[in-house]
């Protein structure tokens, strides 16, 4: 088994990952569908927790018992969480702008390789956390600032570099387009080859590095945009994994006591073998993605980062369908 979900918690874990994996379905949706809901959700609500998280920790800085205390400040106090909180955010605005196309850097071609460069930065920060728990504990334990036993040794060396991989399973970089009701920024190259090993690499880096964290941040939050983008809203997978991302990082945040210290609290086992298989699952995984990426390139002749490559497949084809405009996208 992969996490300690048994005993008289049992029932209250498994209703808080059903919680959290709807509570992350609707919020998209709302995000999505409402431009009003957008800005809400990925402008206003950050800004006013900027506020908030600046607040505490200018008190904790001055020594103020009740910031020093926070929950925010006990367990979510490492730069990752914050990196990604704000990546992920940034993220969401930009696509946000594509989708809309505000203003000249909604039209800007060159703006197309945004969600490109945006994933690939997200990708970055769990990549160097990894390596960090490689570096700091080869071949032993060391606990995080959030008070957190982590391993470290060749499952972060080998889950780091199925990320890096990952990056380049990326392809048609500038084939981003809008839906025909402006709901959704579309990315037709991105399909399933590319979320499976997206979902593989990630589940791992949380299994590895957030062992507390994992059954929601892992297993829930990475569920919740591949199951939206399969059933309903095909193509829109990286902008349902920003939203999601986004959410789940301001939640988890704003109320950590909630994965932390409470009934619907969650252990991964945390056994070095396991988060060794589980790395070695997903660099494989990634090596076959890559691999596939450019045989398909070849086959057409292309250049899979400045054209795309699954022209013709099932899921390009749906998330065409569905384009406003398909001169939106990549040049001739």
């Amino acid at each position: 088994m992969l996490f300690d979900v048994y005993g008289d918690n049992a029932g209250y874990q498994w209703l808080g990952w059903v919680m959290v994996f709807a509570a992350l379905l609707a919020a998209n949706e709302i995000g999505r569908r409402s431009r009003a809901g957008g800005i809400a959700l990925f402008m206003v609500l950050p800004a006013g927790l900027s506020i908030y998280f600046a607040t505490i920790y200018i008190a904790a800085w001055n020594g103020a018992e009740w910031a020093l205390t926070n929950q925010t400040y006990v367990h979510m106090n490492s730069w990752f969480h914050y990196a990604k909180l704000y990546a992920a955010t940034a993220g969401c605005i930009g696509f946000i702008i594509l989708k809309y196309g505000w203003g000249k850097l909604g039209k800007a071609f060159w703006f197309k390789a945004f969600p490109f460069v945006i994933v690939a930065i997200n990708i970055l920060i769990a990549v160097v956390s990894d390596f960090e728990s490689a570096i700091r504990a080869w071949d032993t334990t060391w606990v995080s600032s959030e008070g957190v036993t982590l391993y470290g040794g060749w499952h972060n060396v080998f889950n780091g570099t199925a990320g890096l991989i990952n990056i380049f399973v990326m392809t048609g970089w500038w084939g981003i387009y809008a839906s025909k009701k402006r709901h959704d920024m579309l990315w037709f190259d991105m399909t399933w080859v590319f979320i499976i090993s997206y979902d593989l690499w990630n589940f791992c880096y949380t299994y590895n590095c957030l062992p507390t964290h994992a059954f929601y941040c892992g297993f829930a939050l990475l569920l919740a945009p591949t199951v939206a983008n399969a059933l309903w809203n095909k193509g829109g997978w990286i902008q349902n994994r920003a939203f999601t991302l986004a959410l789940w990082c301001m939640f988890a945040q704003t109320v950590p006591v909630f994965q932390d210290a409470s009934r619907f609290s969650v252990d991964s086992v945390n056994n070095p073998n396991i988060n060794l298989a589980v790395s070695i699952i997903a660099l494989v995984a990634n090596i076959a993605a890559l691999s596939y990426v450019f045989y398909r390139a070849r086959k057409l002749g292309v250049n899979p980062y400045t054209h795309e490559v699954f022209v013709g497949t099932r899921d390009y084809e749906k998330a065409k369908s569905r384009a406003i405009d398909e001169s939106y996208g990549l040049a001739a």
